[in-house]
């Protein structure tokens, strides 16, 4: 069994921003299985559930907030007793270009927020992630601020060029 998490926060005034490309990562993946999410209280997220030929693939968006999603990927691989190392994490990069992405494994939080909070949880950086780029085309003097800031027009274009491809590589892996 695997674990694909993407990462963002819950609402509709984060649903269009930079820091919520994980969410948007994770319903193209259960558009692409034909499943859909619902919301499961004892996880703190939404669920989808769905299989790649026999191996059985749990799809899920923490909704405790981008830097409390470890509790929430916590409570979801004791439940279904998941390795960490059968977890994918798909997230946005502030350090990665606009267009671009990287599959990684056992690396560092490099800053970010929800994915430290699950290392702190699991208490291991022995898991993959998808780390989707935002990074911005030129200085910026508040990281959250932007990465709270709403996908543009040309953004969107680019997250949708690579999202296909980045989330099909993904799903190979698996």
């Amino acid at each position: 069994m695997k674990l694909v998490v993407g990462l963002g926060n819950p609402g509709v005034e984060y649903s269009d921003t930079r820091h919520n490309v994980g969410f948007i990562a994770a319903n193209m993946m259960a558009g692409k299985f034909g499943v859909s999410f619902s919301n499961n209280k004892k996880f703190n997220a939404e669920i989808a559930e769905a299989k790649i030929g026999r191996k059985k693939i749990i799809l899920a968006k923490p909704l405790t907030f981008m830097n409390e999603s470890g509790k929430s990927v916590q409570a979801i691989i004791n439940f279904f007793k998941i390795k960490p190392s059968d977890i994918i994490v798909a997230h946005d990069d502030k350090d990665i270009a606009l267009g671009e992405y990287k599959i990684q494994f056992n690396r560092s939080s490099a800053g970010h927020n929800g994915v430290q909070s699950i290392i702190d949880h699991l208490g291991t950086q022995n898991f993959f992630r998808l780390r989707l780029g935002i990074k911005p085309l030129k200085q910026i003097s508040d990281t959250a601020d932007y990465v709270l800031g709403k996908i543009s027009k040309n953004e969107k274009q680019k997250l949708d060029e690579i999202l296909p491809d980045a989330t099909d590589k993904l799903l190979q892996s698996l």
